[in-house]
């Protein structure tokens, strides 16, 4: 009974939830500076959720027949997910006060929102991964519309609802397909009676393309893109910066998961449409965005591109890949939190800059934001000695192991031509005449500390690489079934 009542005190999702209603209710109640109280009580909130979760225990209890599971790999993307939104929380302050978005929901609809996450990363039954994506979805649907008096907002909302909802629709589908021919819809019953099948119905494989339509959709990989640059480019930045941020995280390690666990015995199955994906995505994410002259929509072009390097080691089907796939994306994470600090909070001429031509000769006016904006888009490039080549190279590396040497060659074309638009923004701040030396920078303290920080780790990367493989090699390890 002592150790049921330890983990019901500890058990972090219920934290959050409980802390998340709590909030709430307060925000309701406290009618003066209401928004920045509830920020930071949230930010206290996900740090203590992130330590829970950091802590070793035994989650025997409140796991719902086995509706959820611990892991290694579940335990990293579950605080990647609560350091992404708490450092999501930290560098947009200023801009919502700014834009007068100060409504205390934003902070609460951003802890629901992780909190639908953490229980989709963890989730080891269909019905849960279901409902830990549409709560995650639904909070994001309204975020994403949070700007009522603009109509790109709106639209981008609305955009987003709709074919959020065909996705989830889709999903729900193929669940039931599942269900139909296993009889089950816990993982491990899953993958049981799969690997006892002498042979593999067809409405079964129907089941798993529609499964894993809906998750392409959740991680933005094409064709199934088409949402991604009209939500970032019409929801308030700071929302852009969560969407490019978080979200990411989730899906890429539900997809990791439901490949790899219940359906890891129809490799041959689903390989073949995750490569097309990885494929597609890589060179429309690198082509697309050369034609950009809008920042929020080449970053999106850009994401669905990191999009297609993260699933190539899905397909290397092995530990290599998998922490290949965790290096990566936790570099991506540090990537995405330092240029969207610097965007959140870089004004021209009295506007938060959205257009590239804005950021002409920003060299000659700030530079340490223009050396800091450099550093990242080479490391987006991919260019060593930035942490973002060693993201490409461990991928790389893993599809080479696994005698995927088309798709290594696929991932480096795409790169090279990546480079390009990433380089143009360098071009831009160094080399083009400035329009005018009204630039403003409001960042606050924490803000800036985040991105300097964000800036080292990017940077120093090759000095102290084991720093971060090590995790990345405890969160893949006996991660397949044998």
């Amino acid at each position: 009974m002592q150790n049921n009542l330890y983990n019901l005190l500890f058990f972090p999702e219920l934290i959050l939830l409980t802390g998340s209603l709590c909030i709430l209710l307060l925000g309701l109640f406290i009618k003066k500076n209401n928004f920045s109280i509830i920020s930071n009580l949230s930010t206290i909130l996900l740090v203590l959720t992130g330590i829970v979760t950091y802590i070793d225990r035994n989650t025997s209890f409140l796991n719902f027949n086995n509706f959820f599971i611990e892991s290694n790999f579940i335990k990293f993307f579950q605080l990647l997910v609560i350091f992404g939104s708490i450092s999501v929380i930290l560098i947009s302050k200023n801009y919502y006060k700014d834009q007068k978005l100060v409504f205390f929901e934003i902070p609460i609809l951003i802890l629901f929102s992780t909190f639908g996450m953490l229980l989709l990363i963890a989730s080891n039954n269909l019905m849960a991964m279901y409902l830990g994506i549409e709560l995650q979805s639904l909070t994001l649907y309204v975020i994403a519309a949070i700007k009522r008096d603009s109509l790109k907002s709106s639209e981008s909302g609305l955009k987003y609802f709709i074919l959020g909802a065909l996705s989830s629709g889709i999903l729900l589908y193929g669940c039931s397909l599942v269900y139909g021919f296993t009889g089950n819809t816990n993982f491990d019953d899953i993958h049981s009676v799969i690997s006892s099948l002498e042979k593999i119905e067809l409405g079964l494989i129907f089941g798993l393309i529609f499964i894993l339509v809906g998750l392409a959709f959740k991680i933005s990989a094409v064709p199934f893109h088409m949402w991604t640059p009209d939500v970032y480019e019409g929801a308030p930045t700071s929302i852009t910066a969560f969407f490019a941020i978080v979200p990411k995280v989730s899906a890429v390690a539900l997809i990791y998961r439901f490949c790899l666990e219940p359906f890891s015995s129809l490799y041959n199955e689903w390989s073949q449409i995750i490569v097309f994906l990885s494929i597609a995505s890589m060179f429309l994410g690198s082509i697309a965005a050369i034609r950009q002259t809008n920042i929020k929509r080449l970053l999106a072009y850009s994401s669905i591109g990191h999009v297609g390097y993260i699933l190539i080691g899905l397909v290397s089907f092995s530990d290599e890949g998998t922490k290949g796939a965790a290096i990566y994306i936790l570099i991506y994470l540090f990537m995405n939190i330092a240029i969207f600090s610097i965007l959140l909070s870089l004004k021209f001429e009295n506007k938060y800059i959205e257009k590239i031509e804005d950021l002409s000769g920003l060299s000659k006016v700030k530079p340490f934001l223009s050396l800091s904006i450099a550093i990242i888009m080479l490391s987006m490039a991919g260019i060593p000695p930035f942490a973002g080549f060693f993201g490409k190279f461990y991928i790389f590396a893993s599809a080479l192991n696994s005698n995927l040497y088309s798709l290594a060659v696929f991932g480096v074309l795409s790169s090279v031509i990546a480079a390009f638009y990433y380089l143009r923004i360098i071009k831009v701040i160094y080399f083009d005449d400035y329009k005018s030396t009204n630039y403003e920078n409001n960042q606050t303290n924490i803000s800036k500390f985040i991105l300097i920080i964000s800036i080292l780790i990017i940077s120093l990367f090759i000095l102290f690489p084991s720093l971060f493989t090590s995790l990345s090699i405890e969160a893949s390890k006996g991660f397949f079934y044998k």
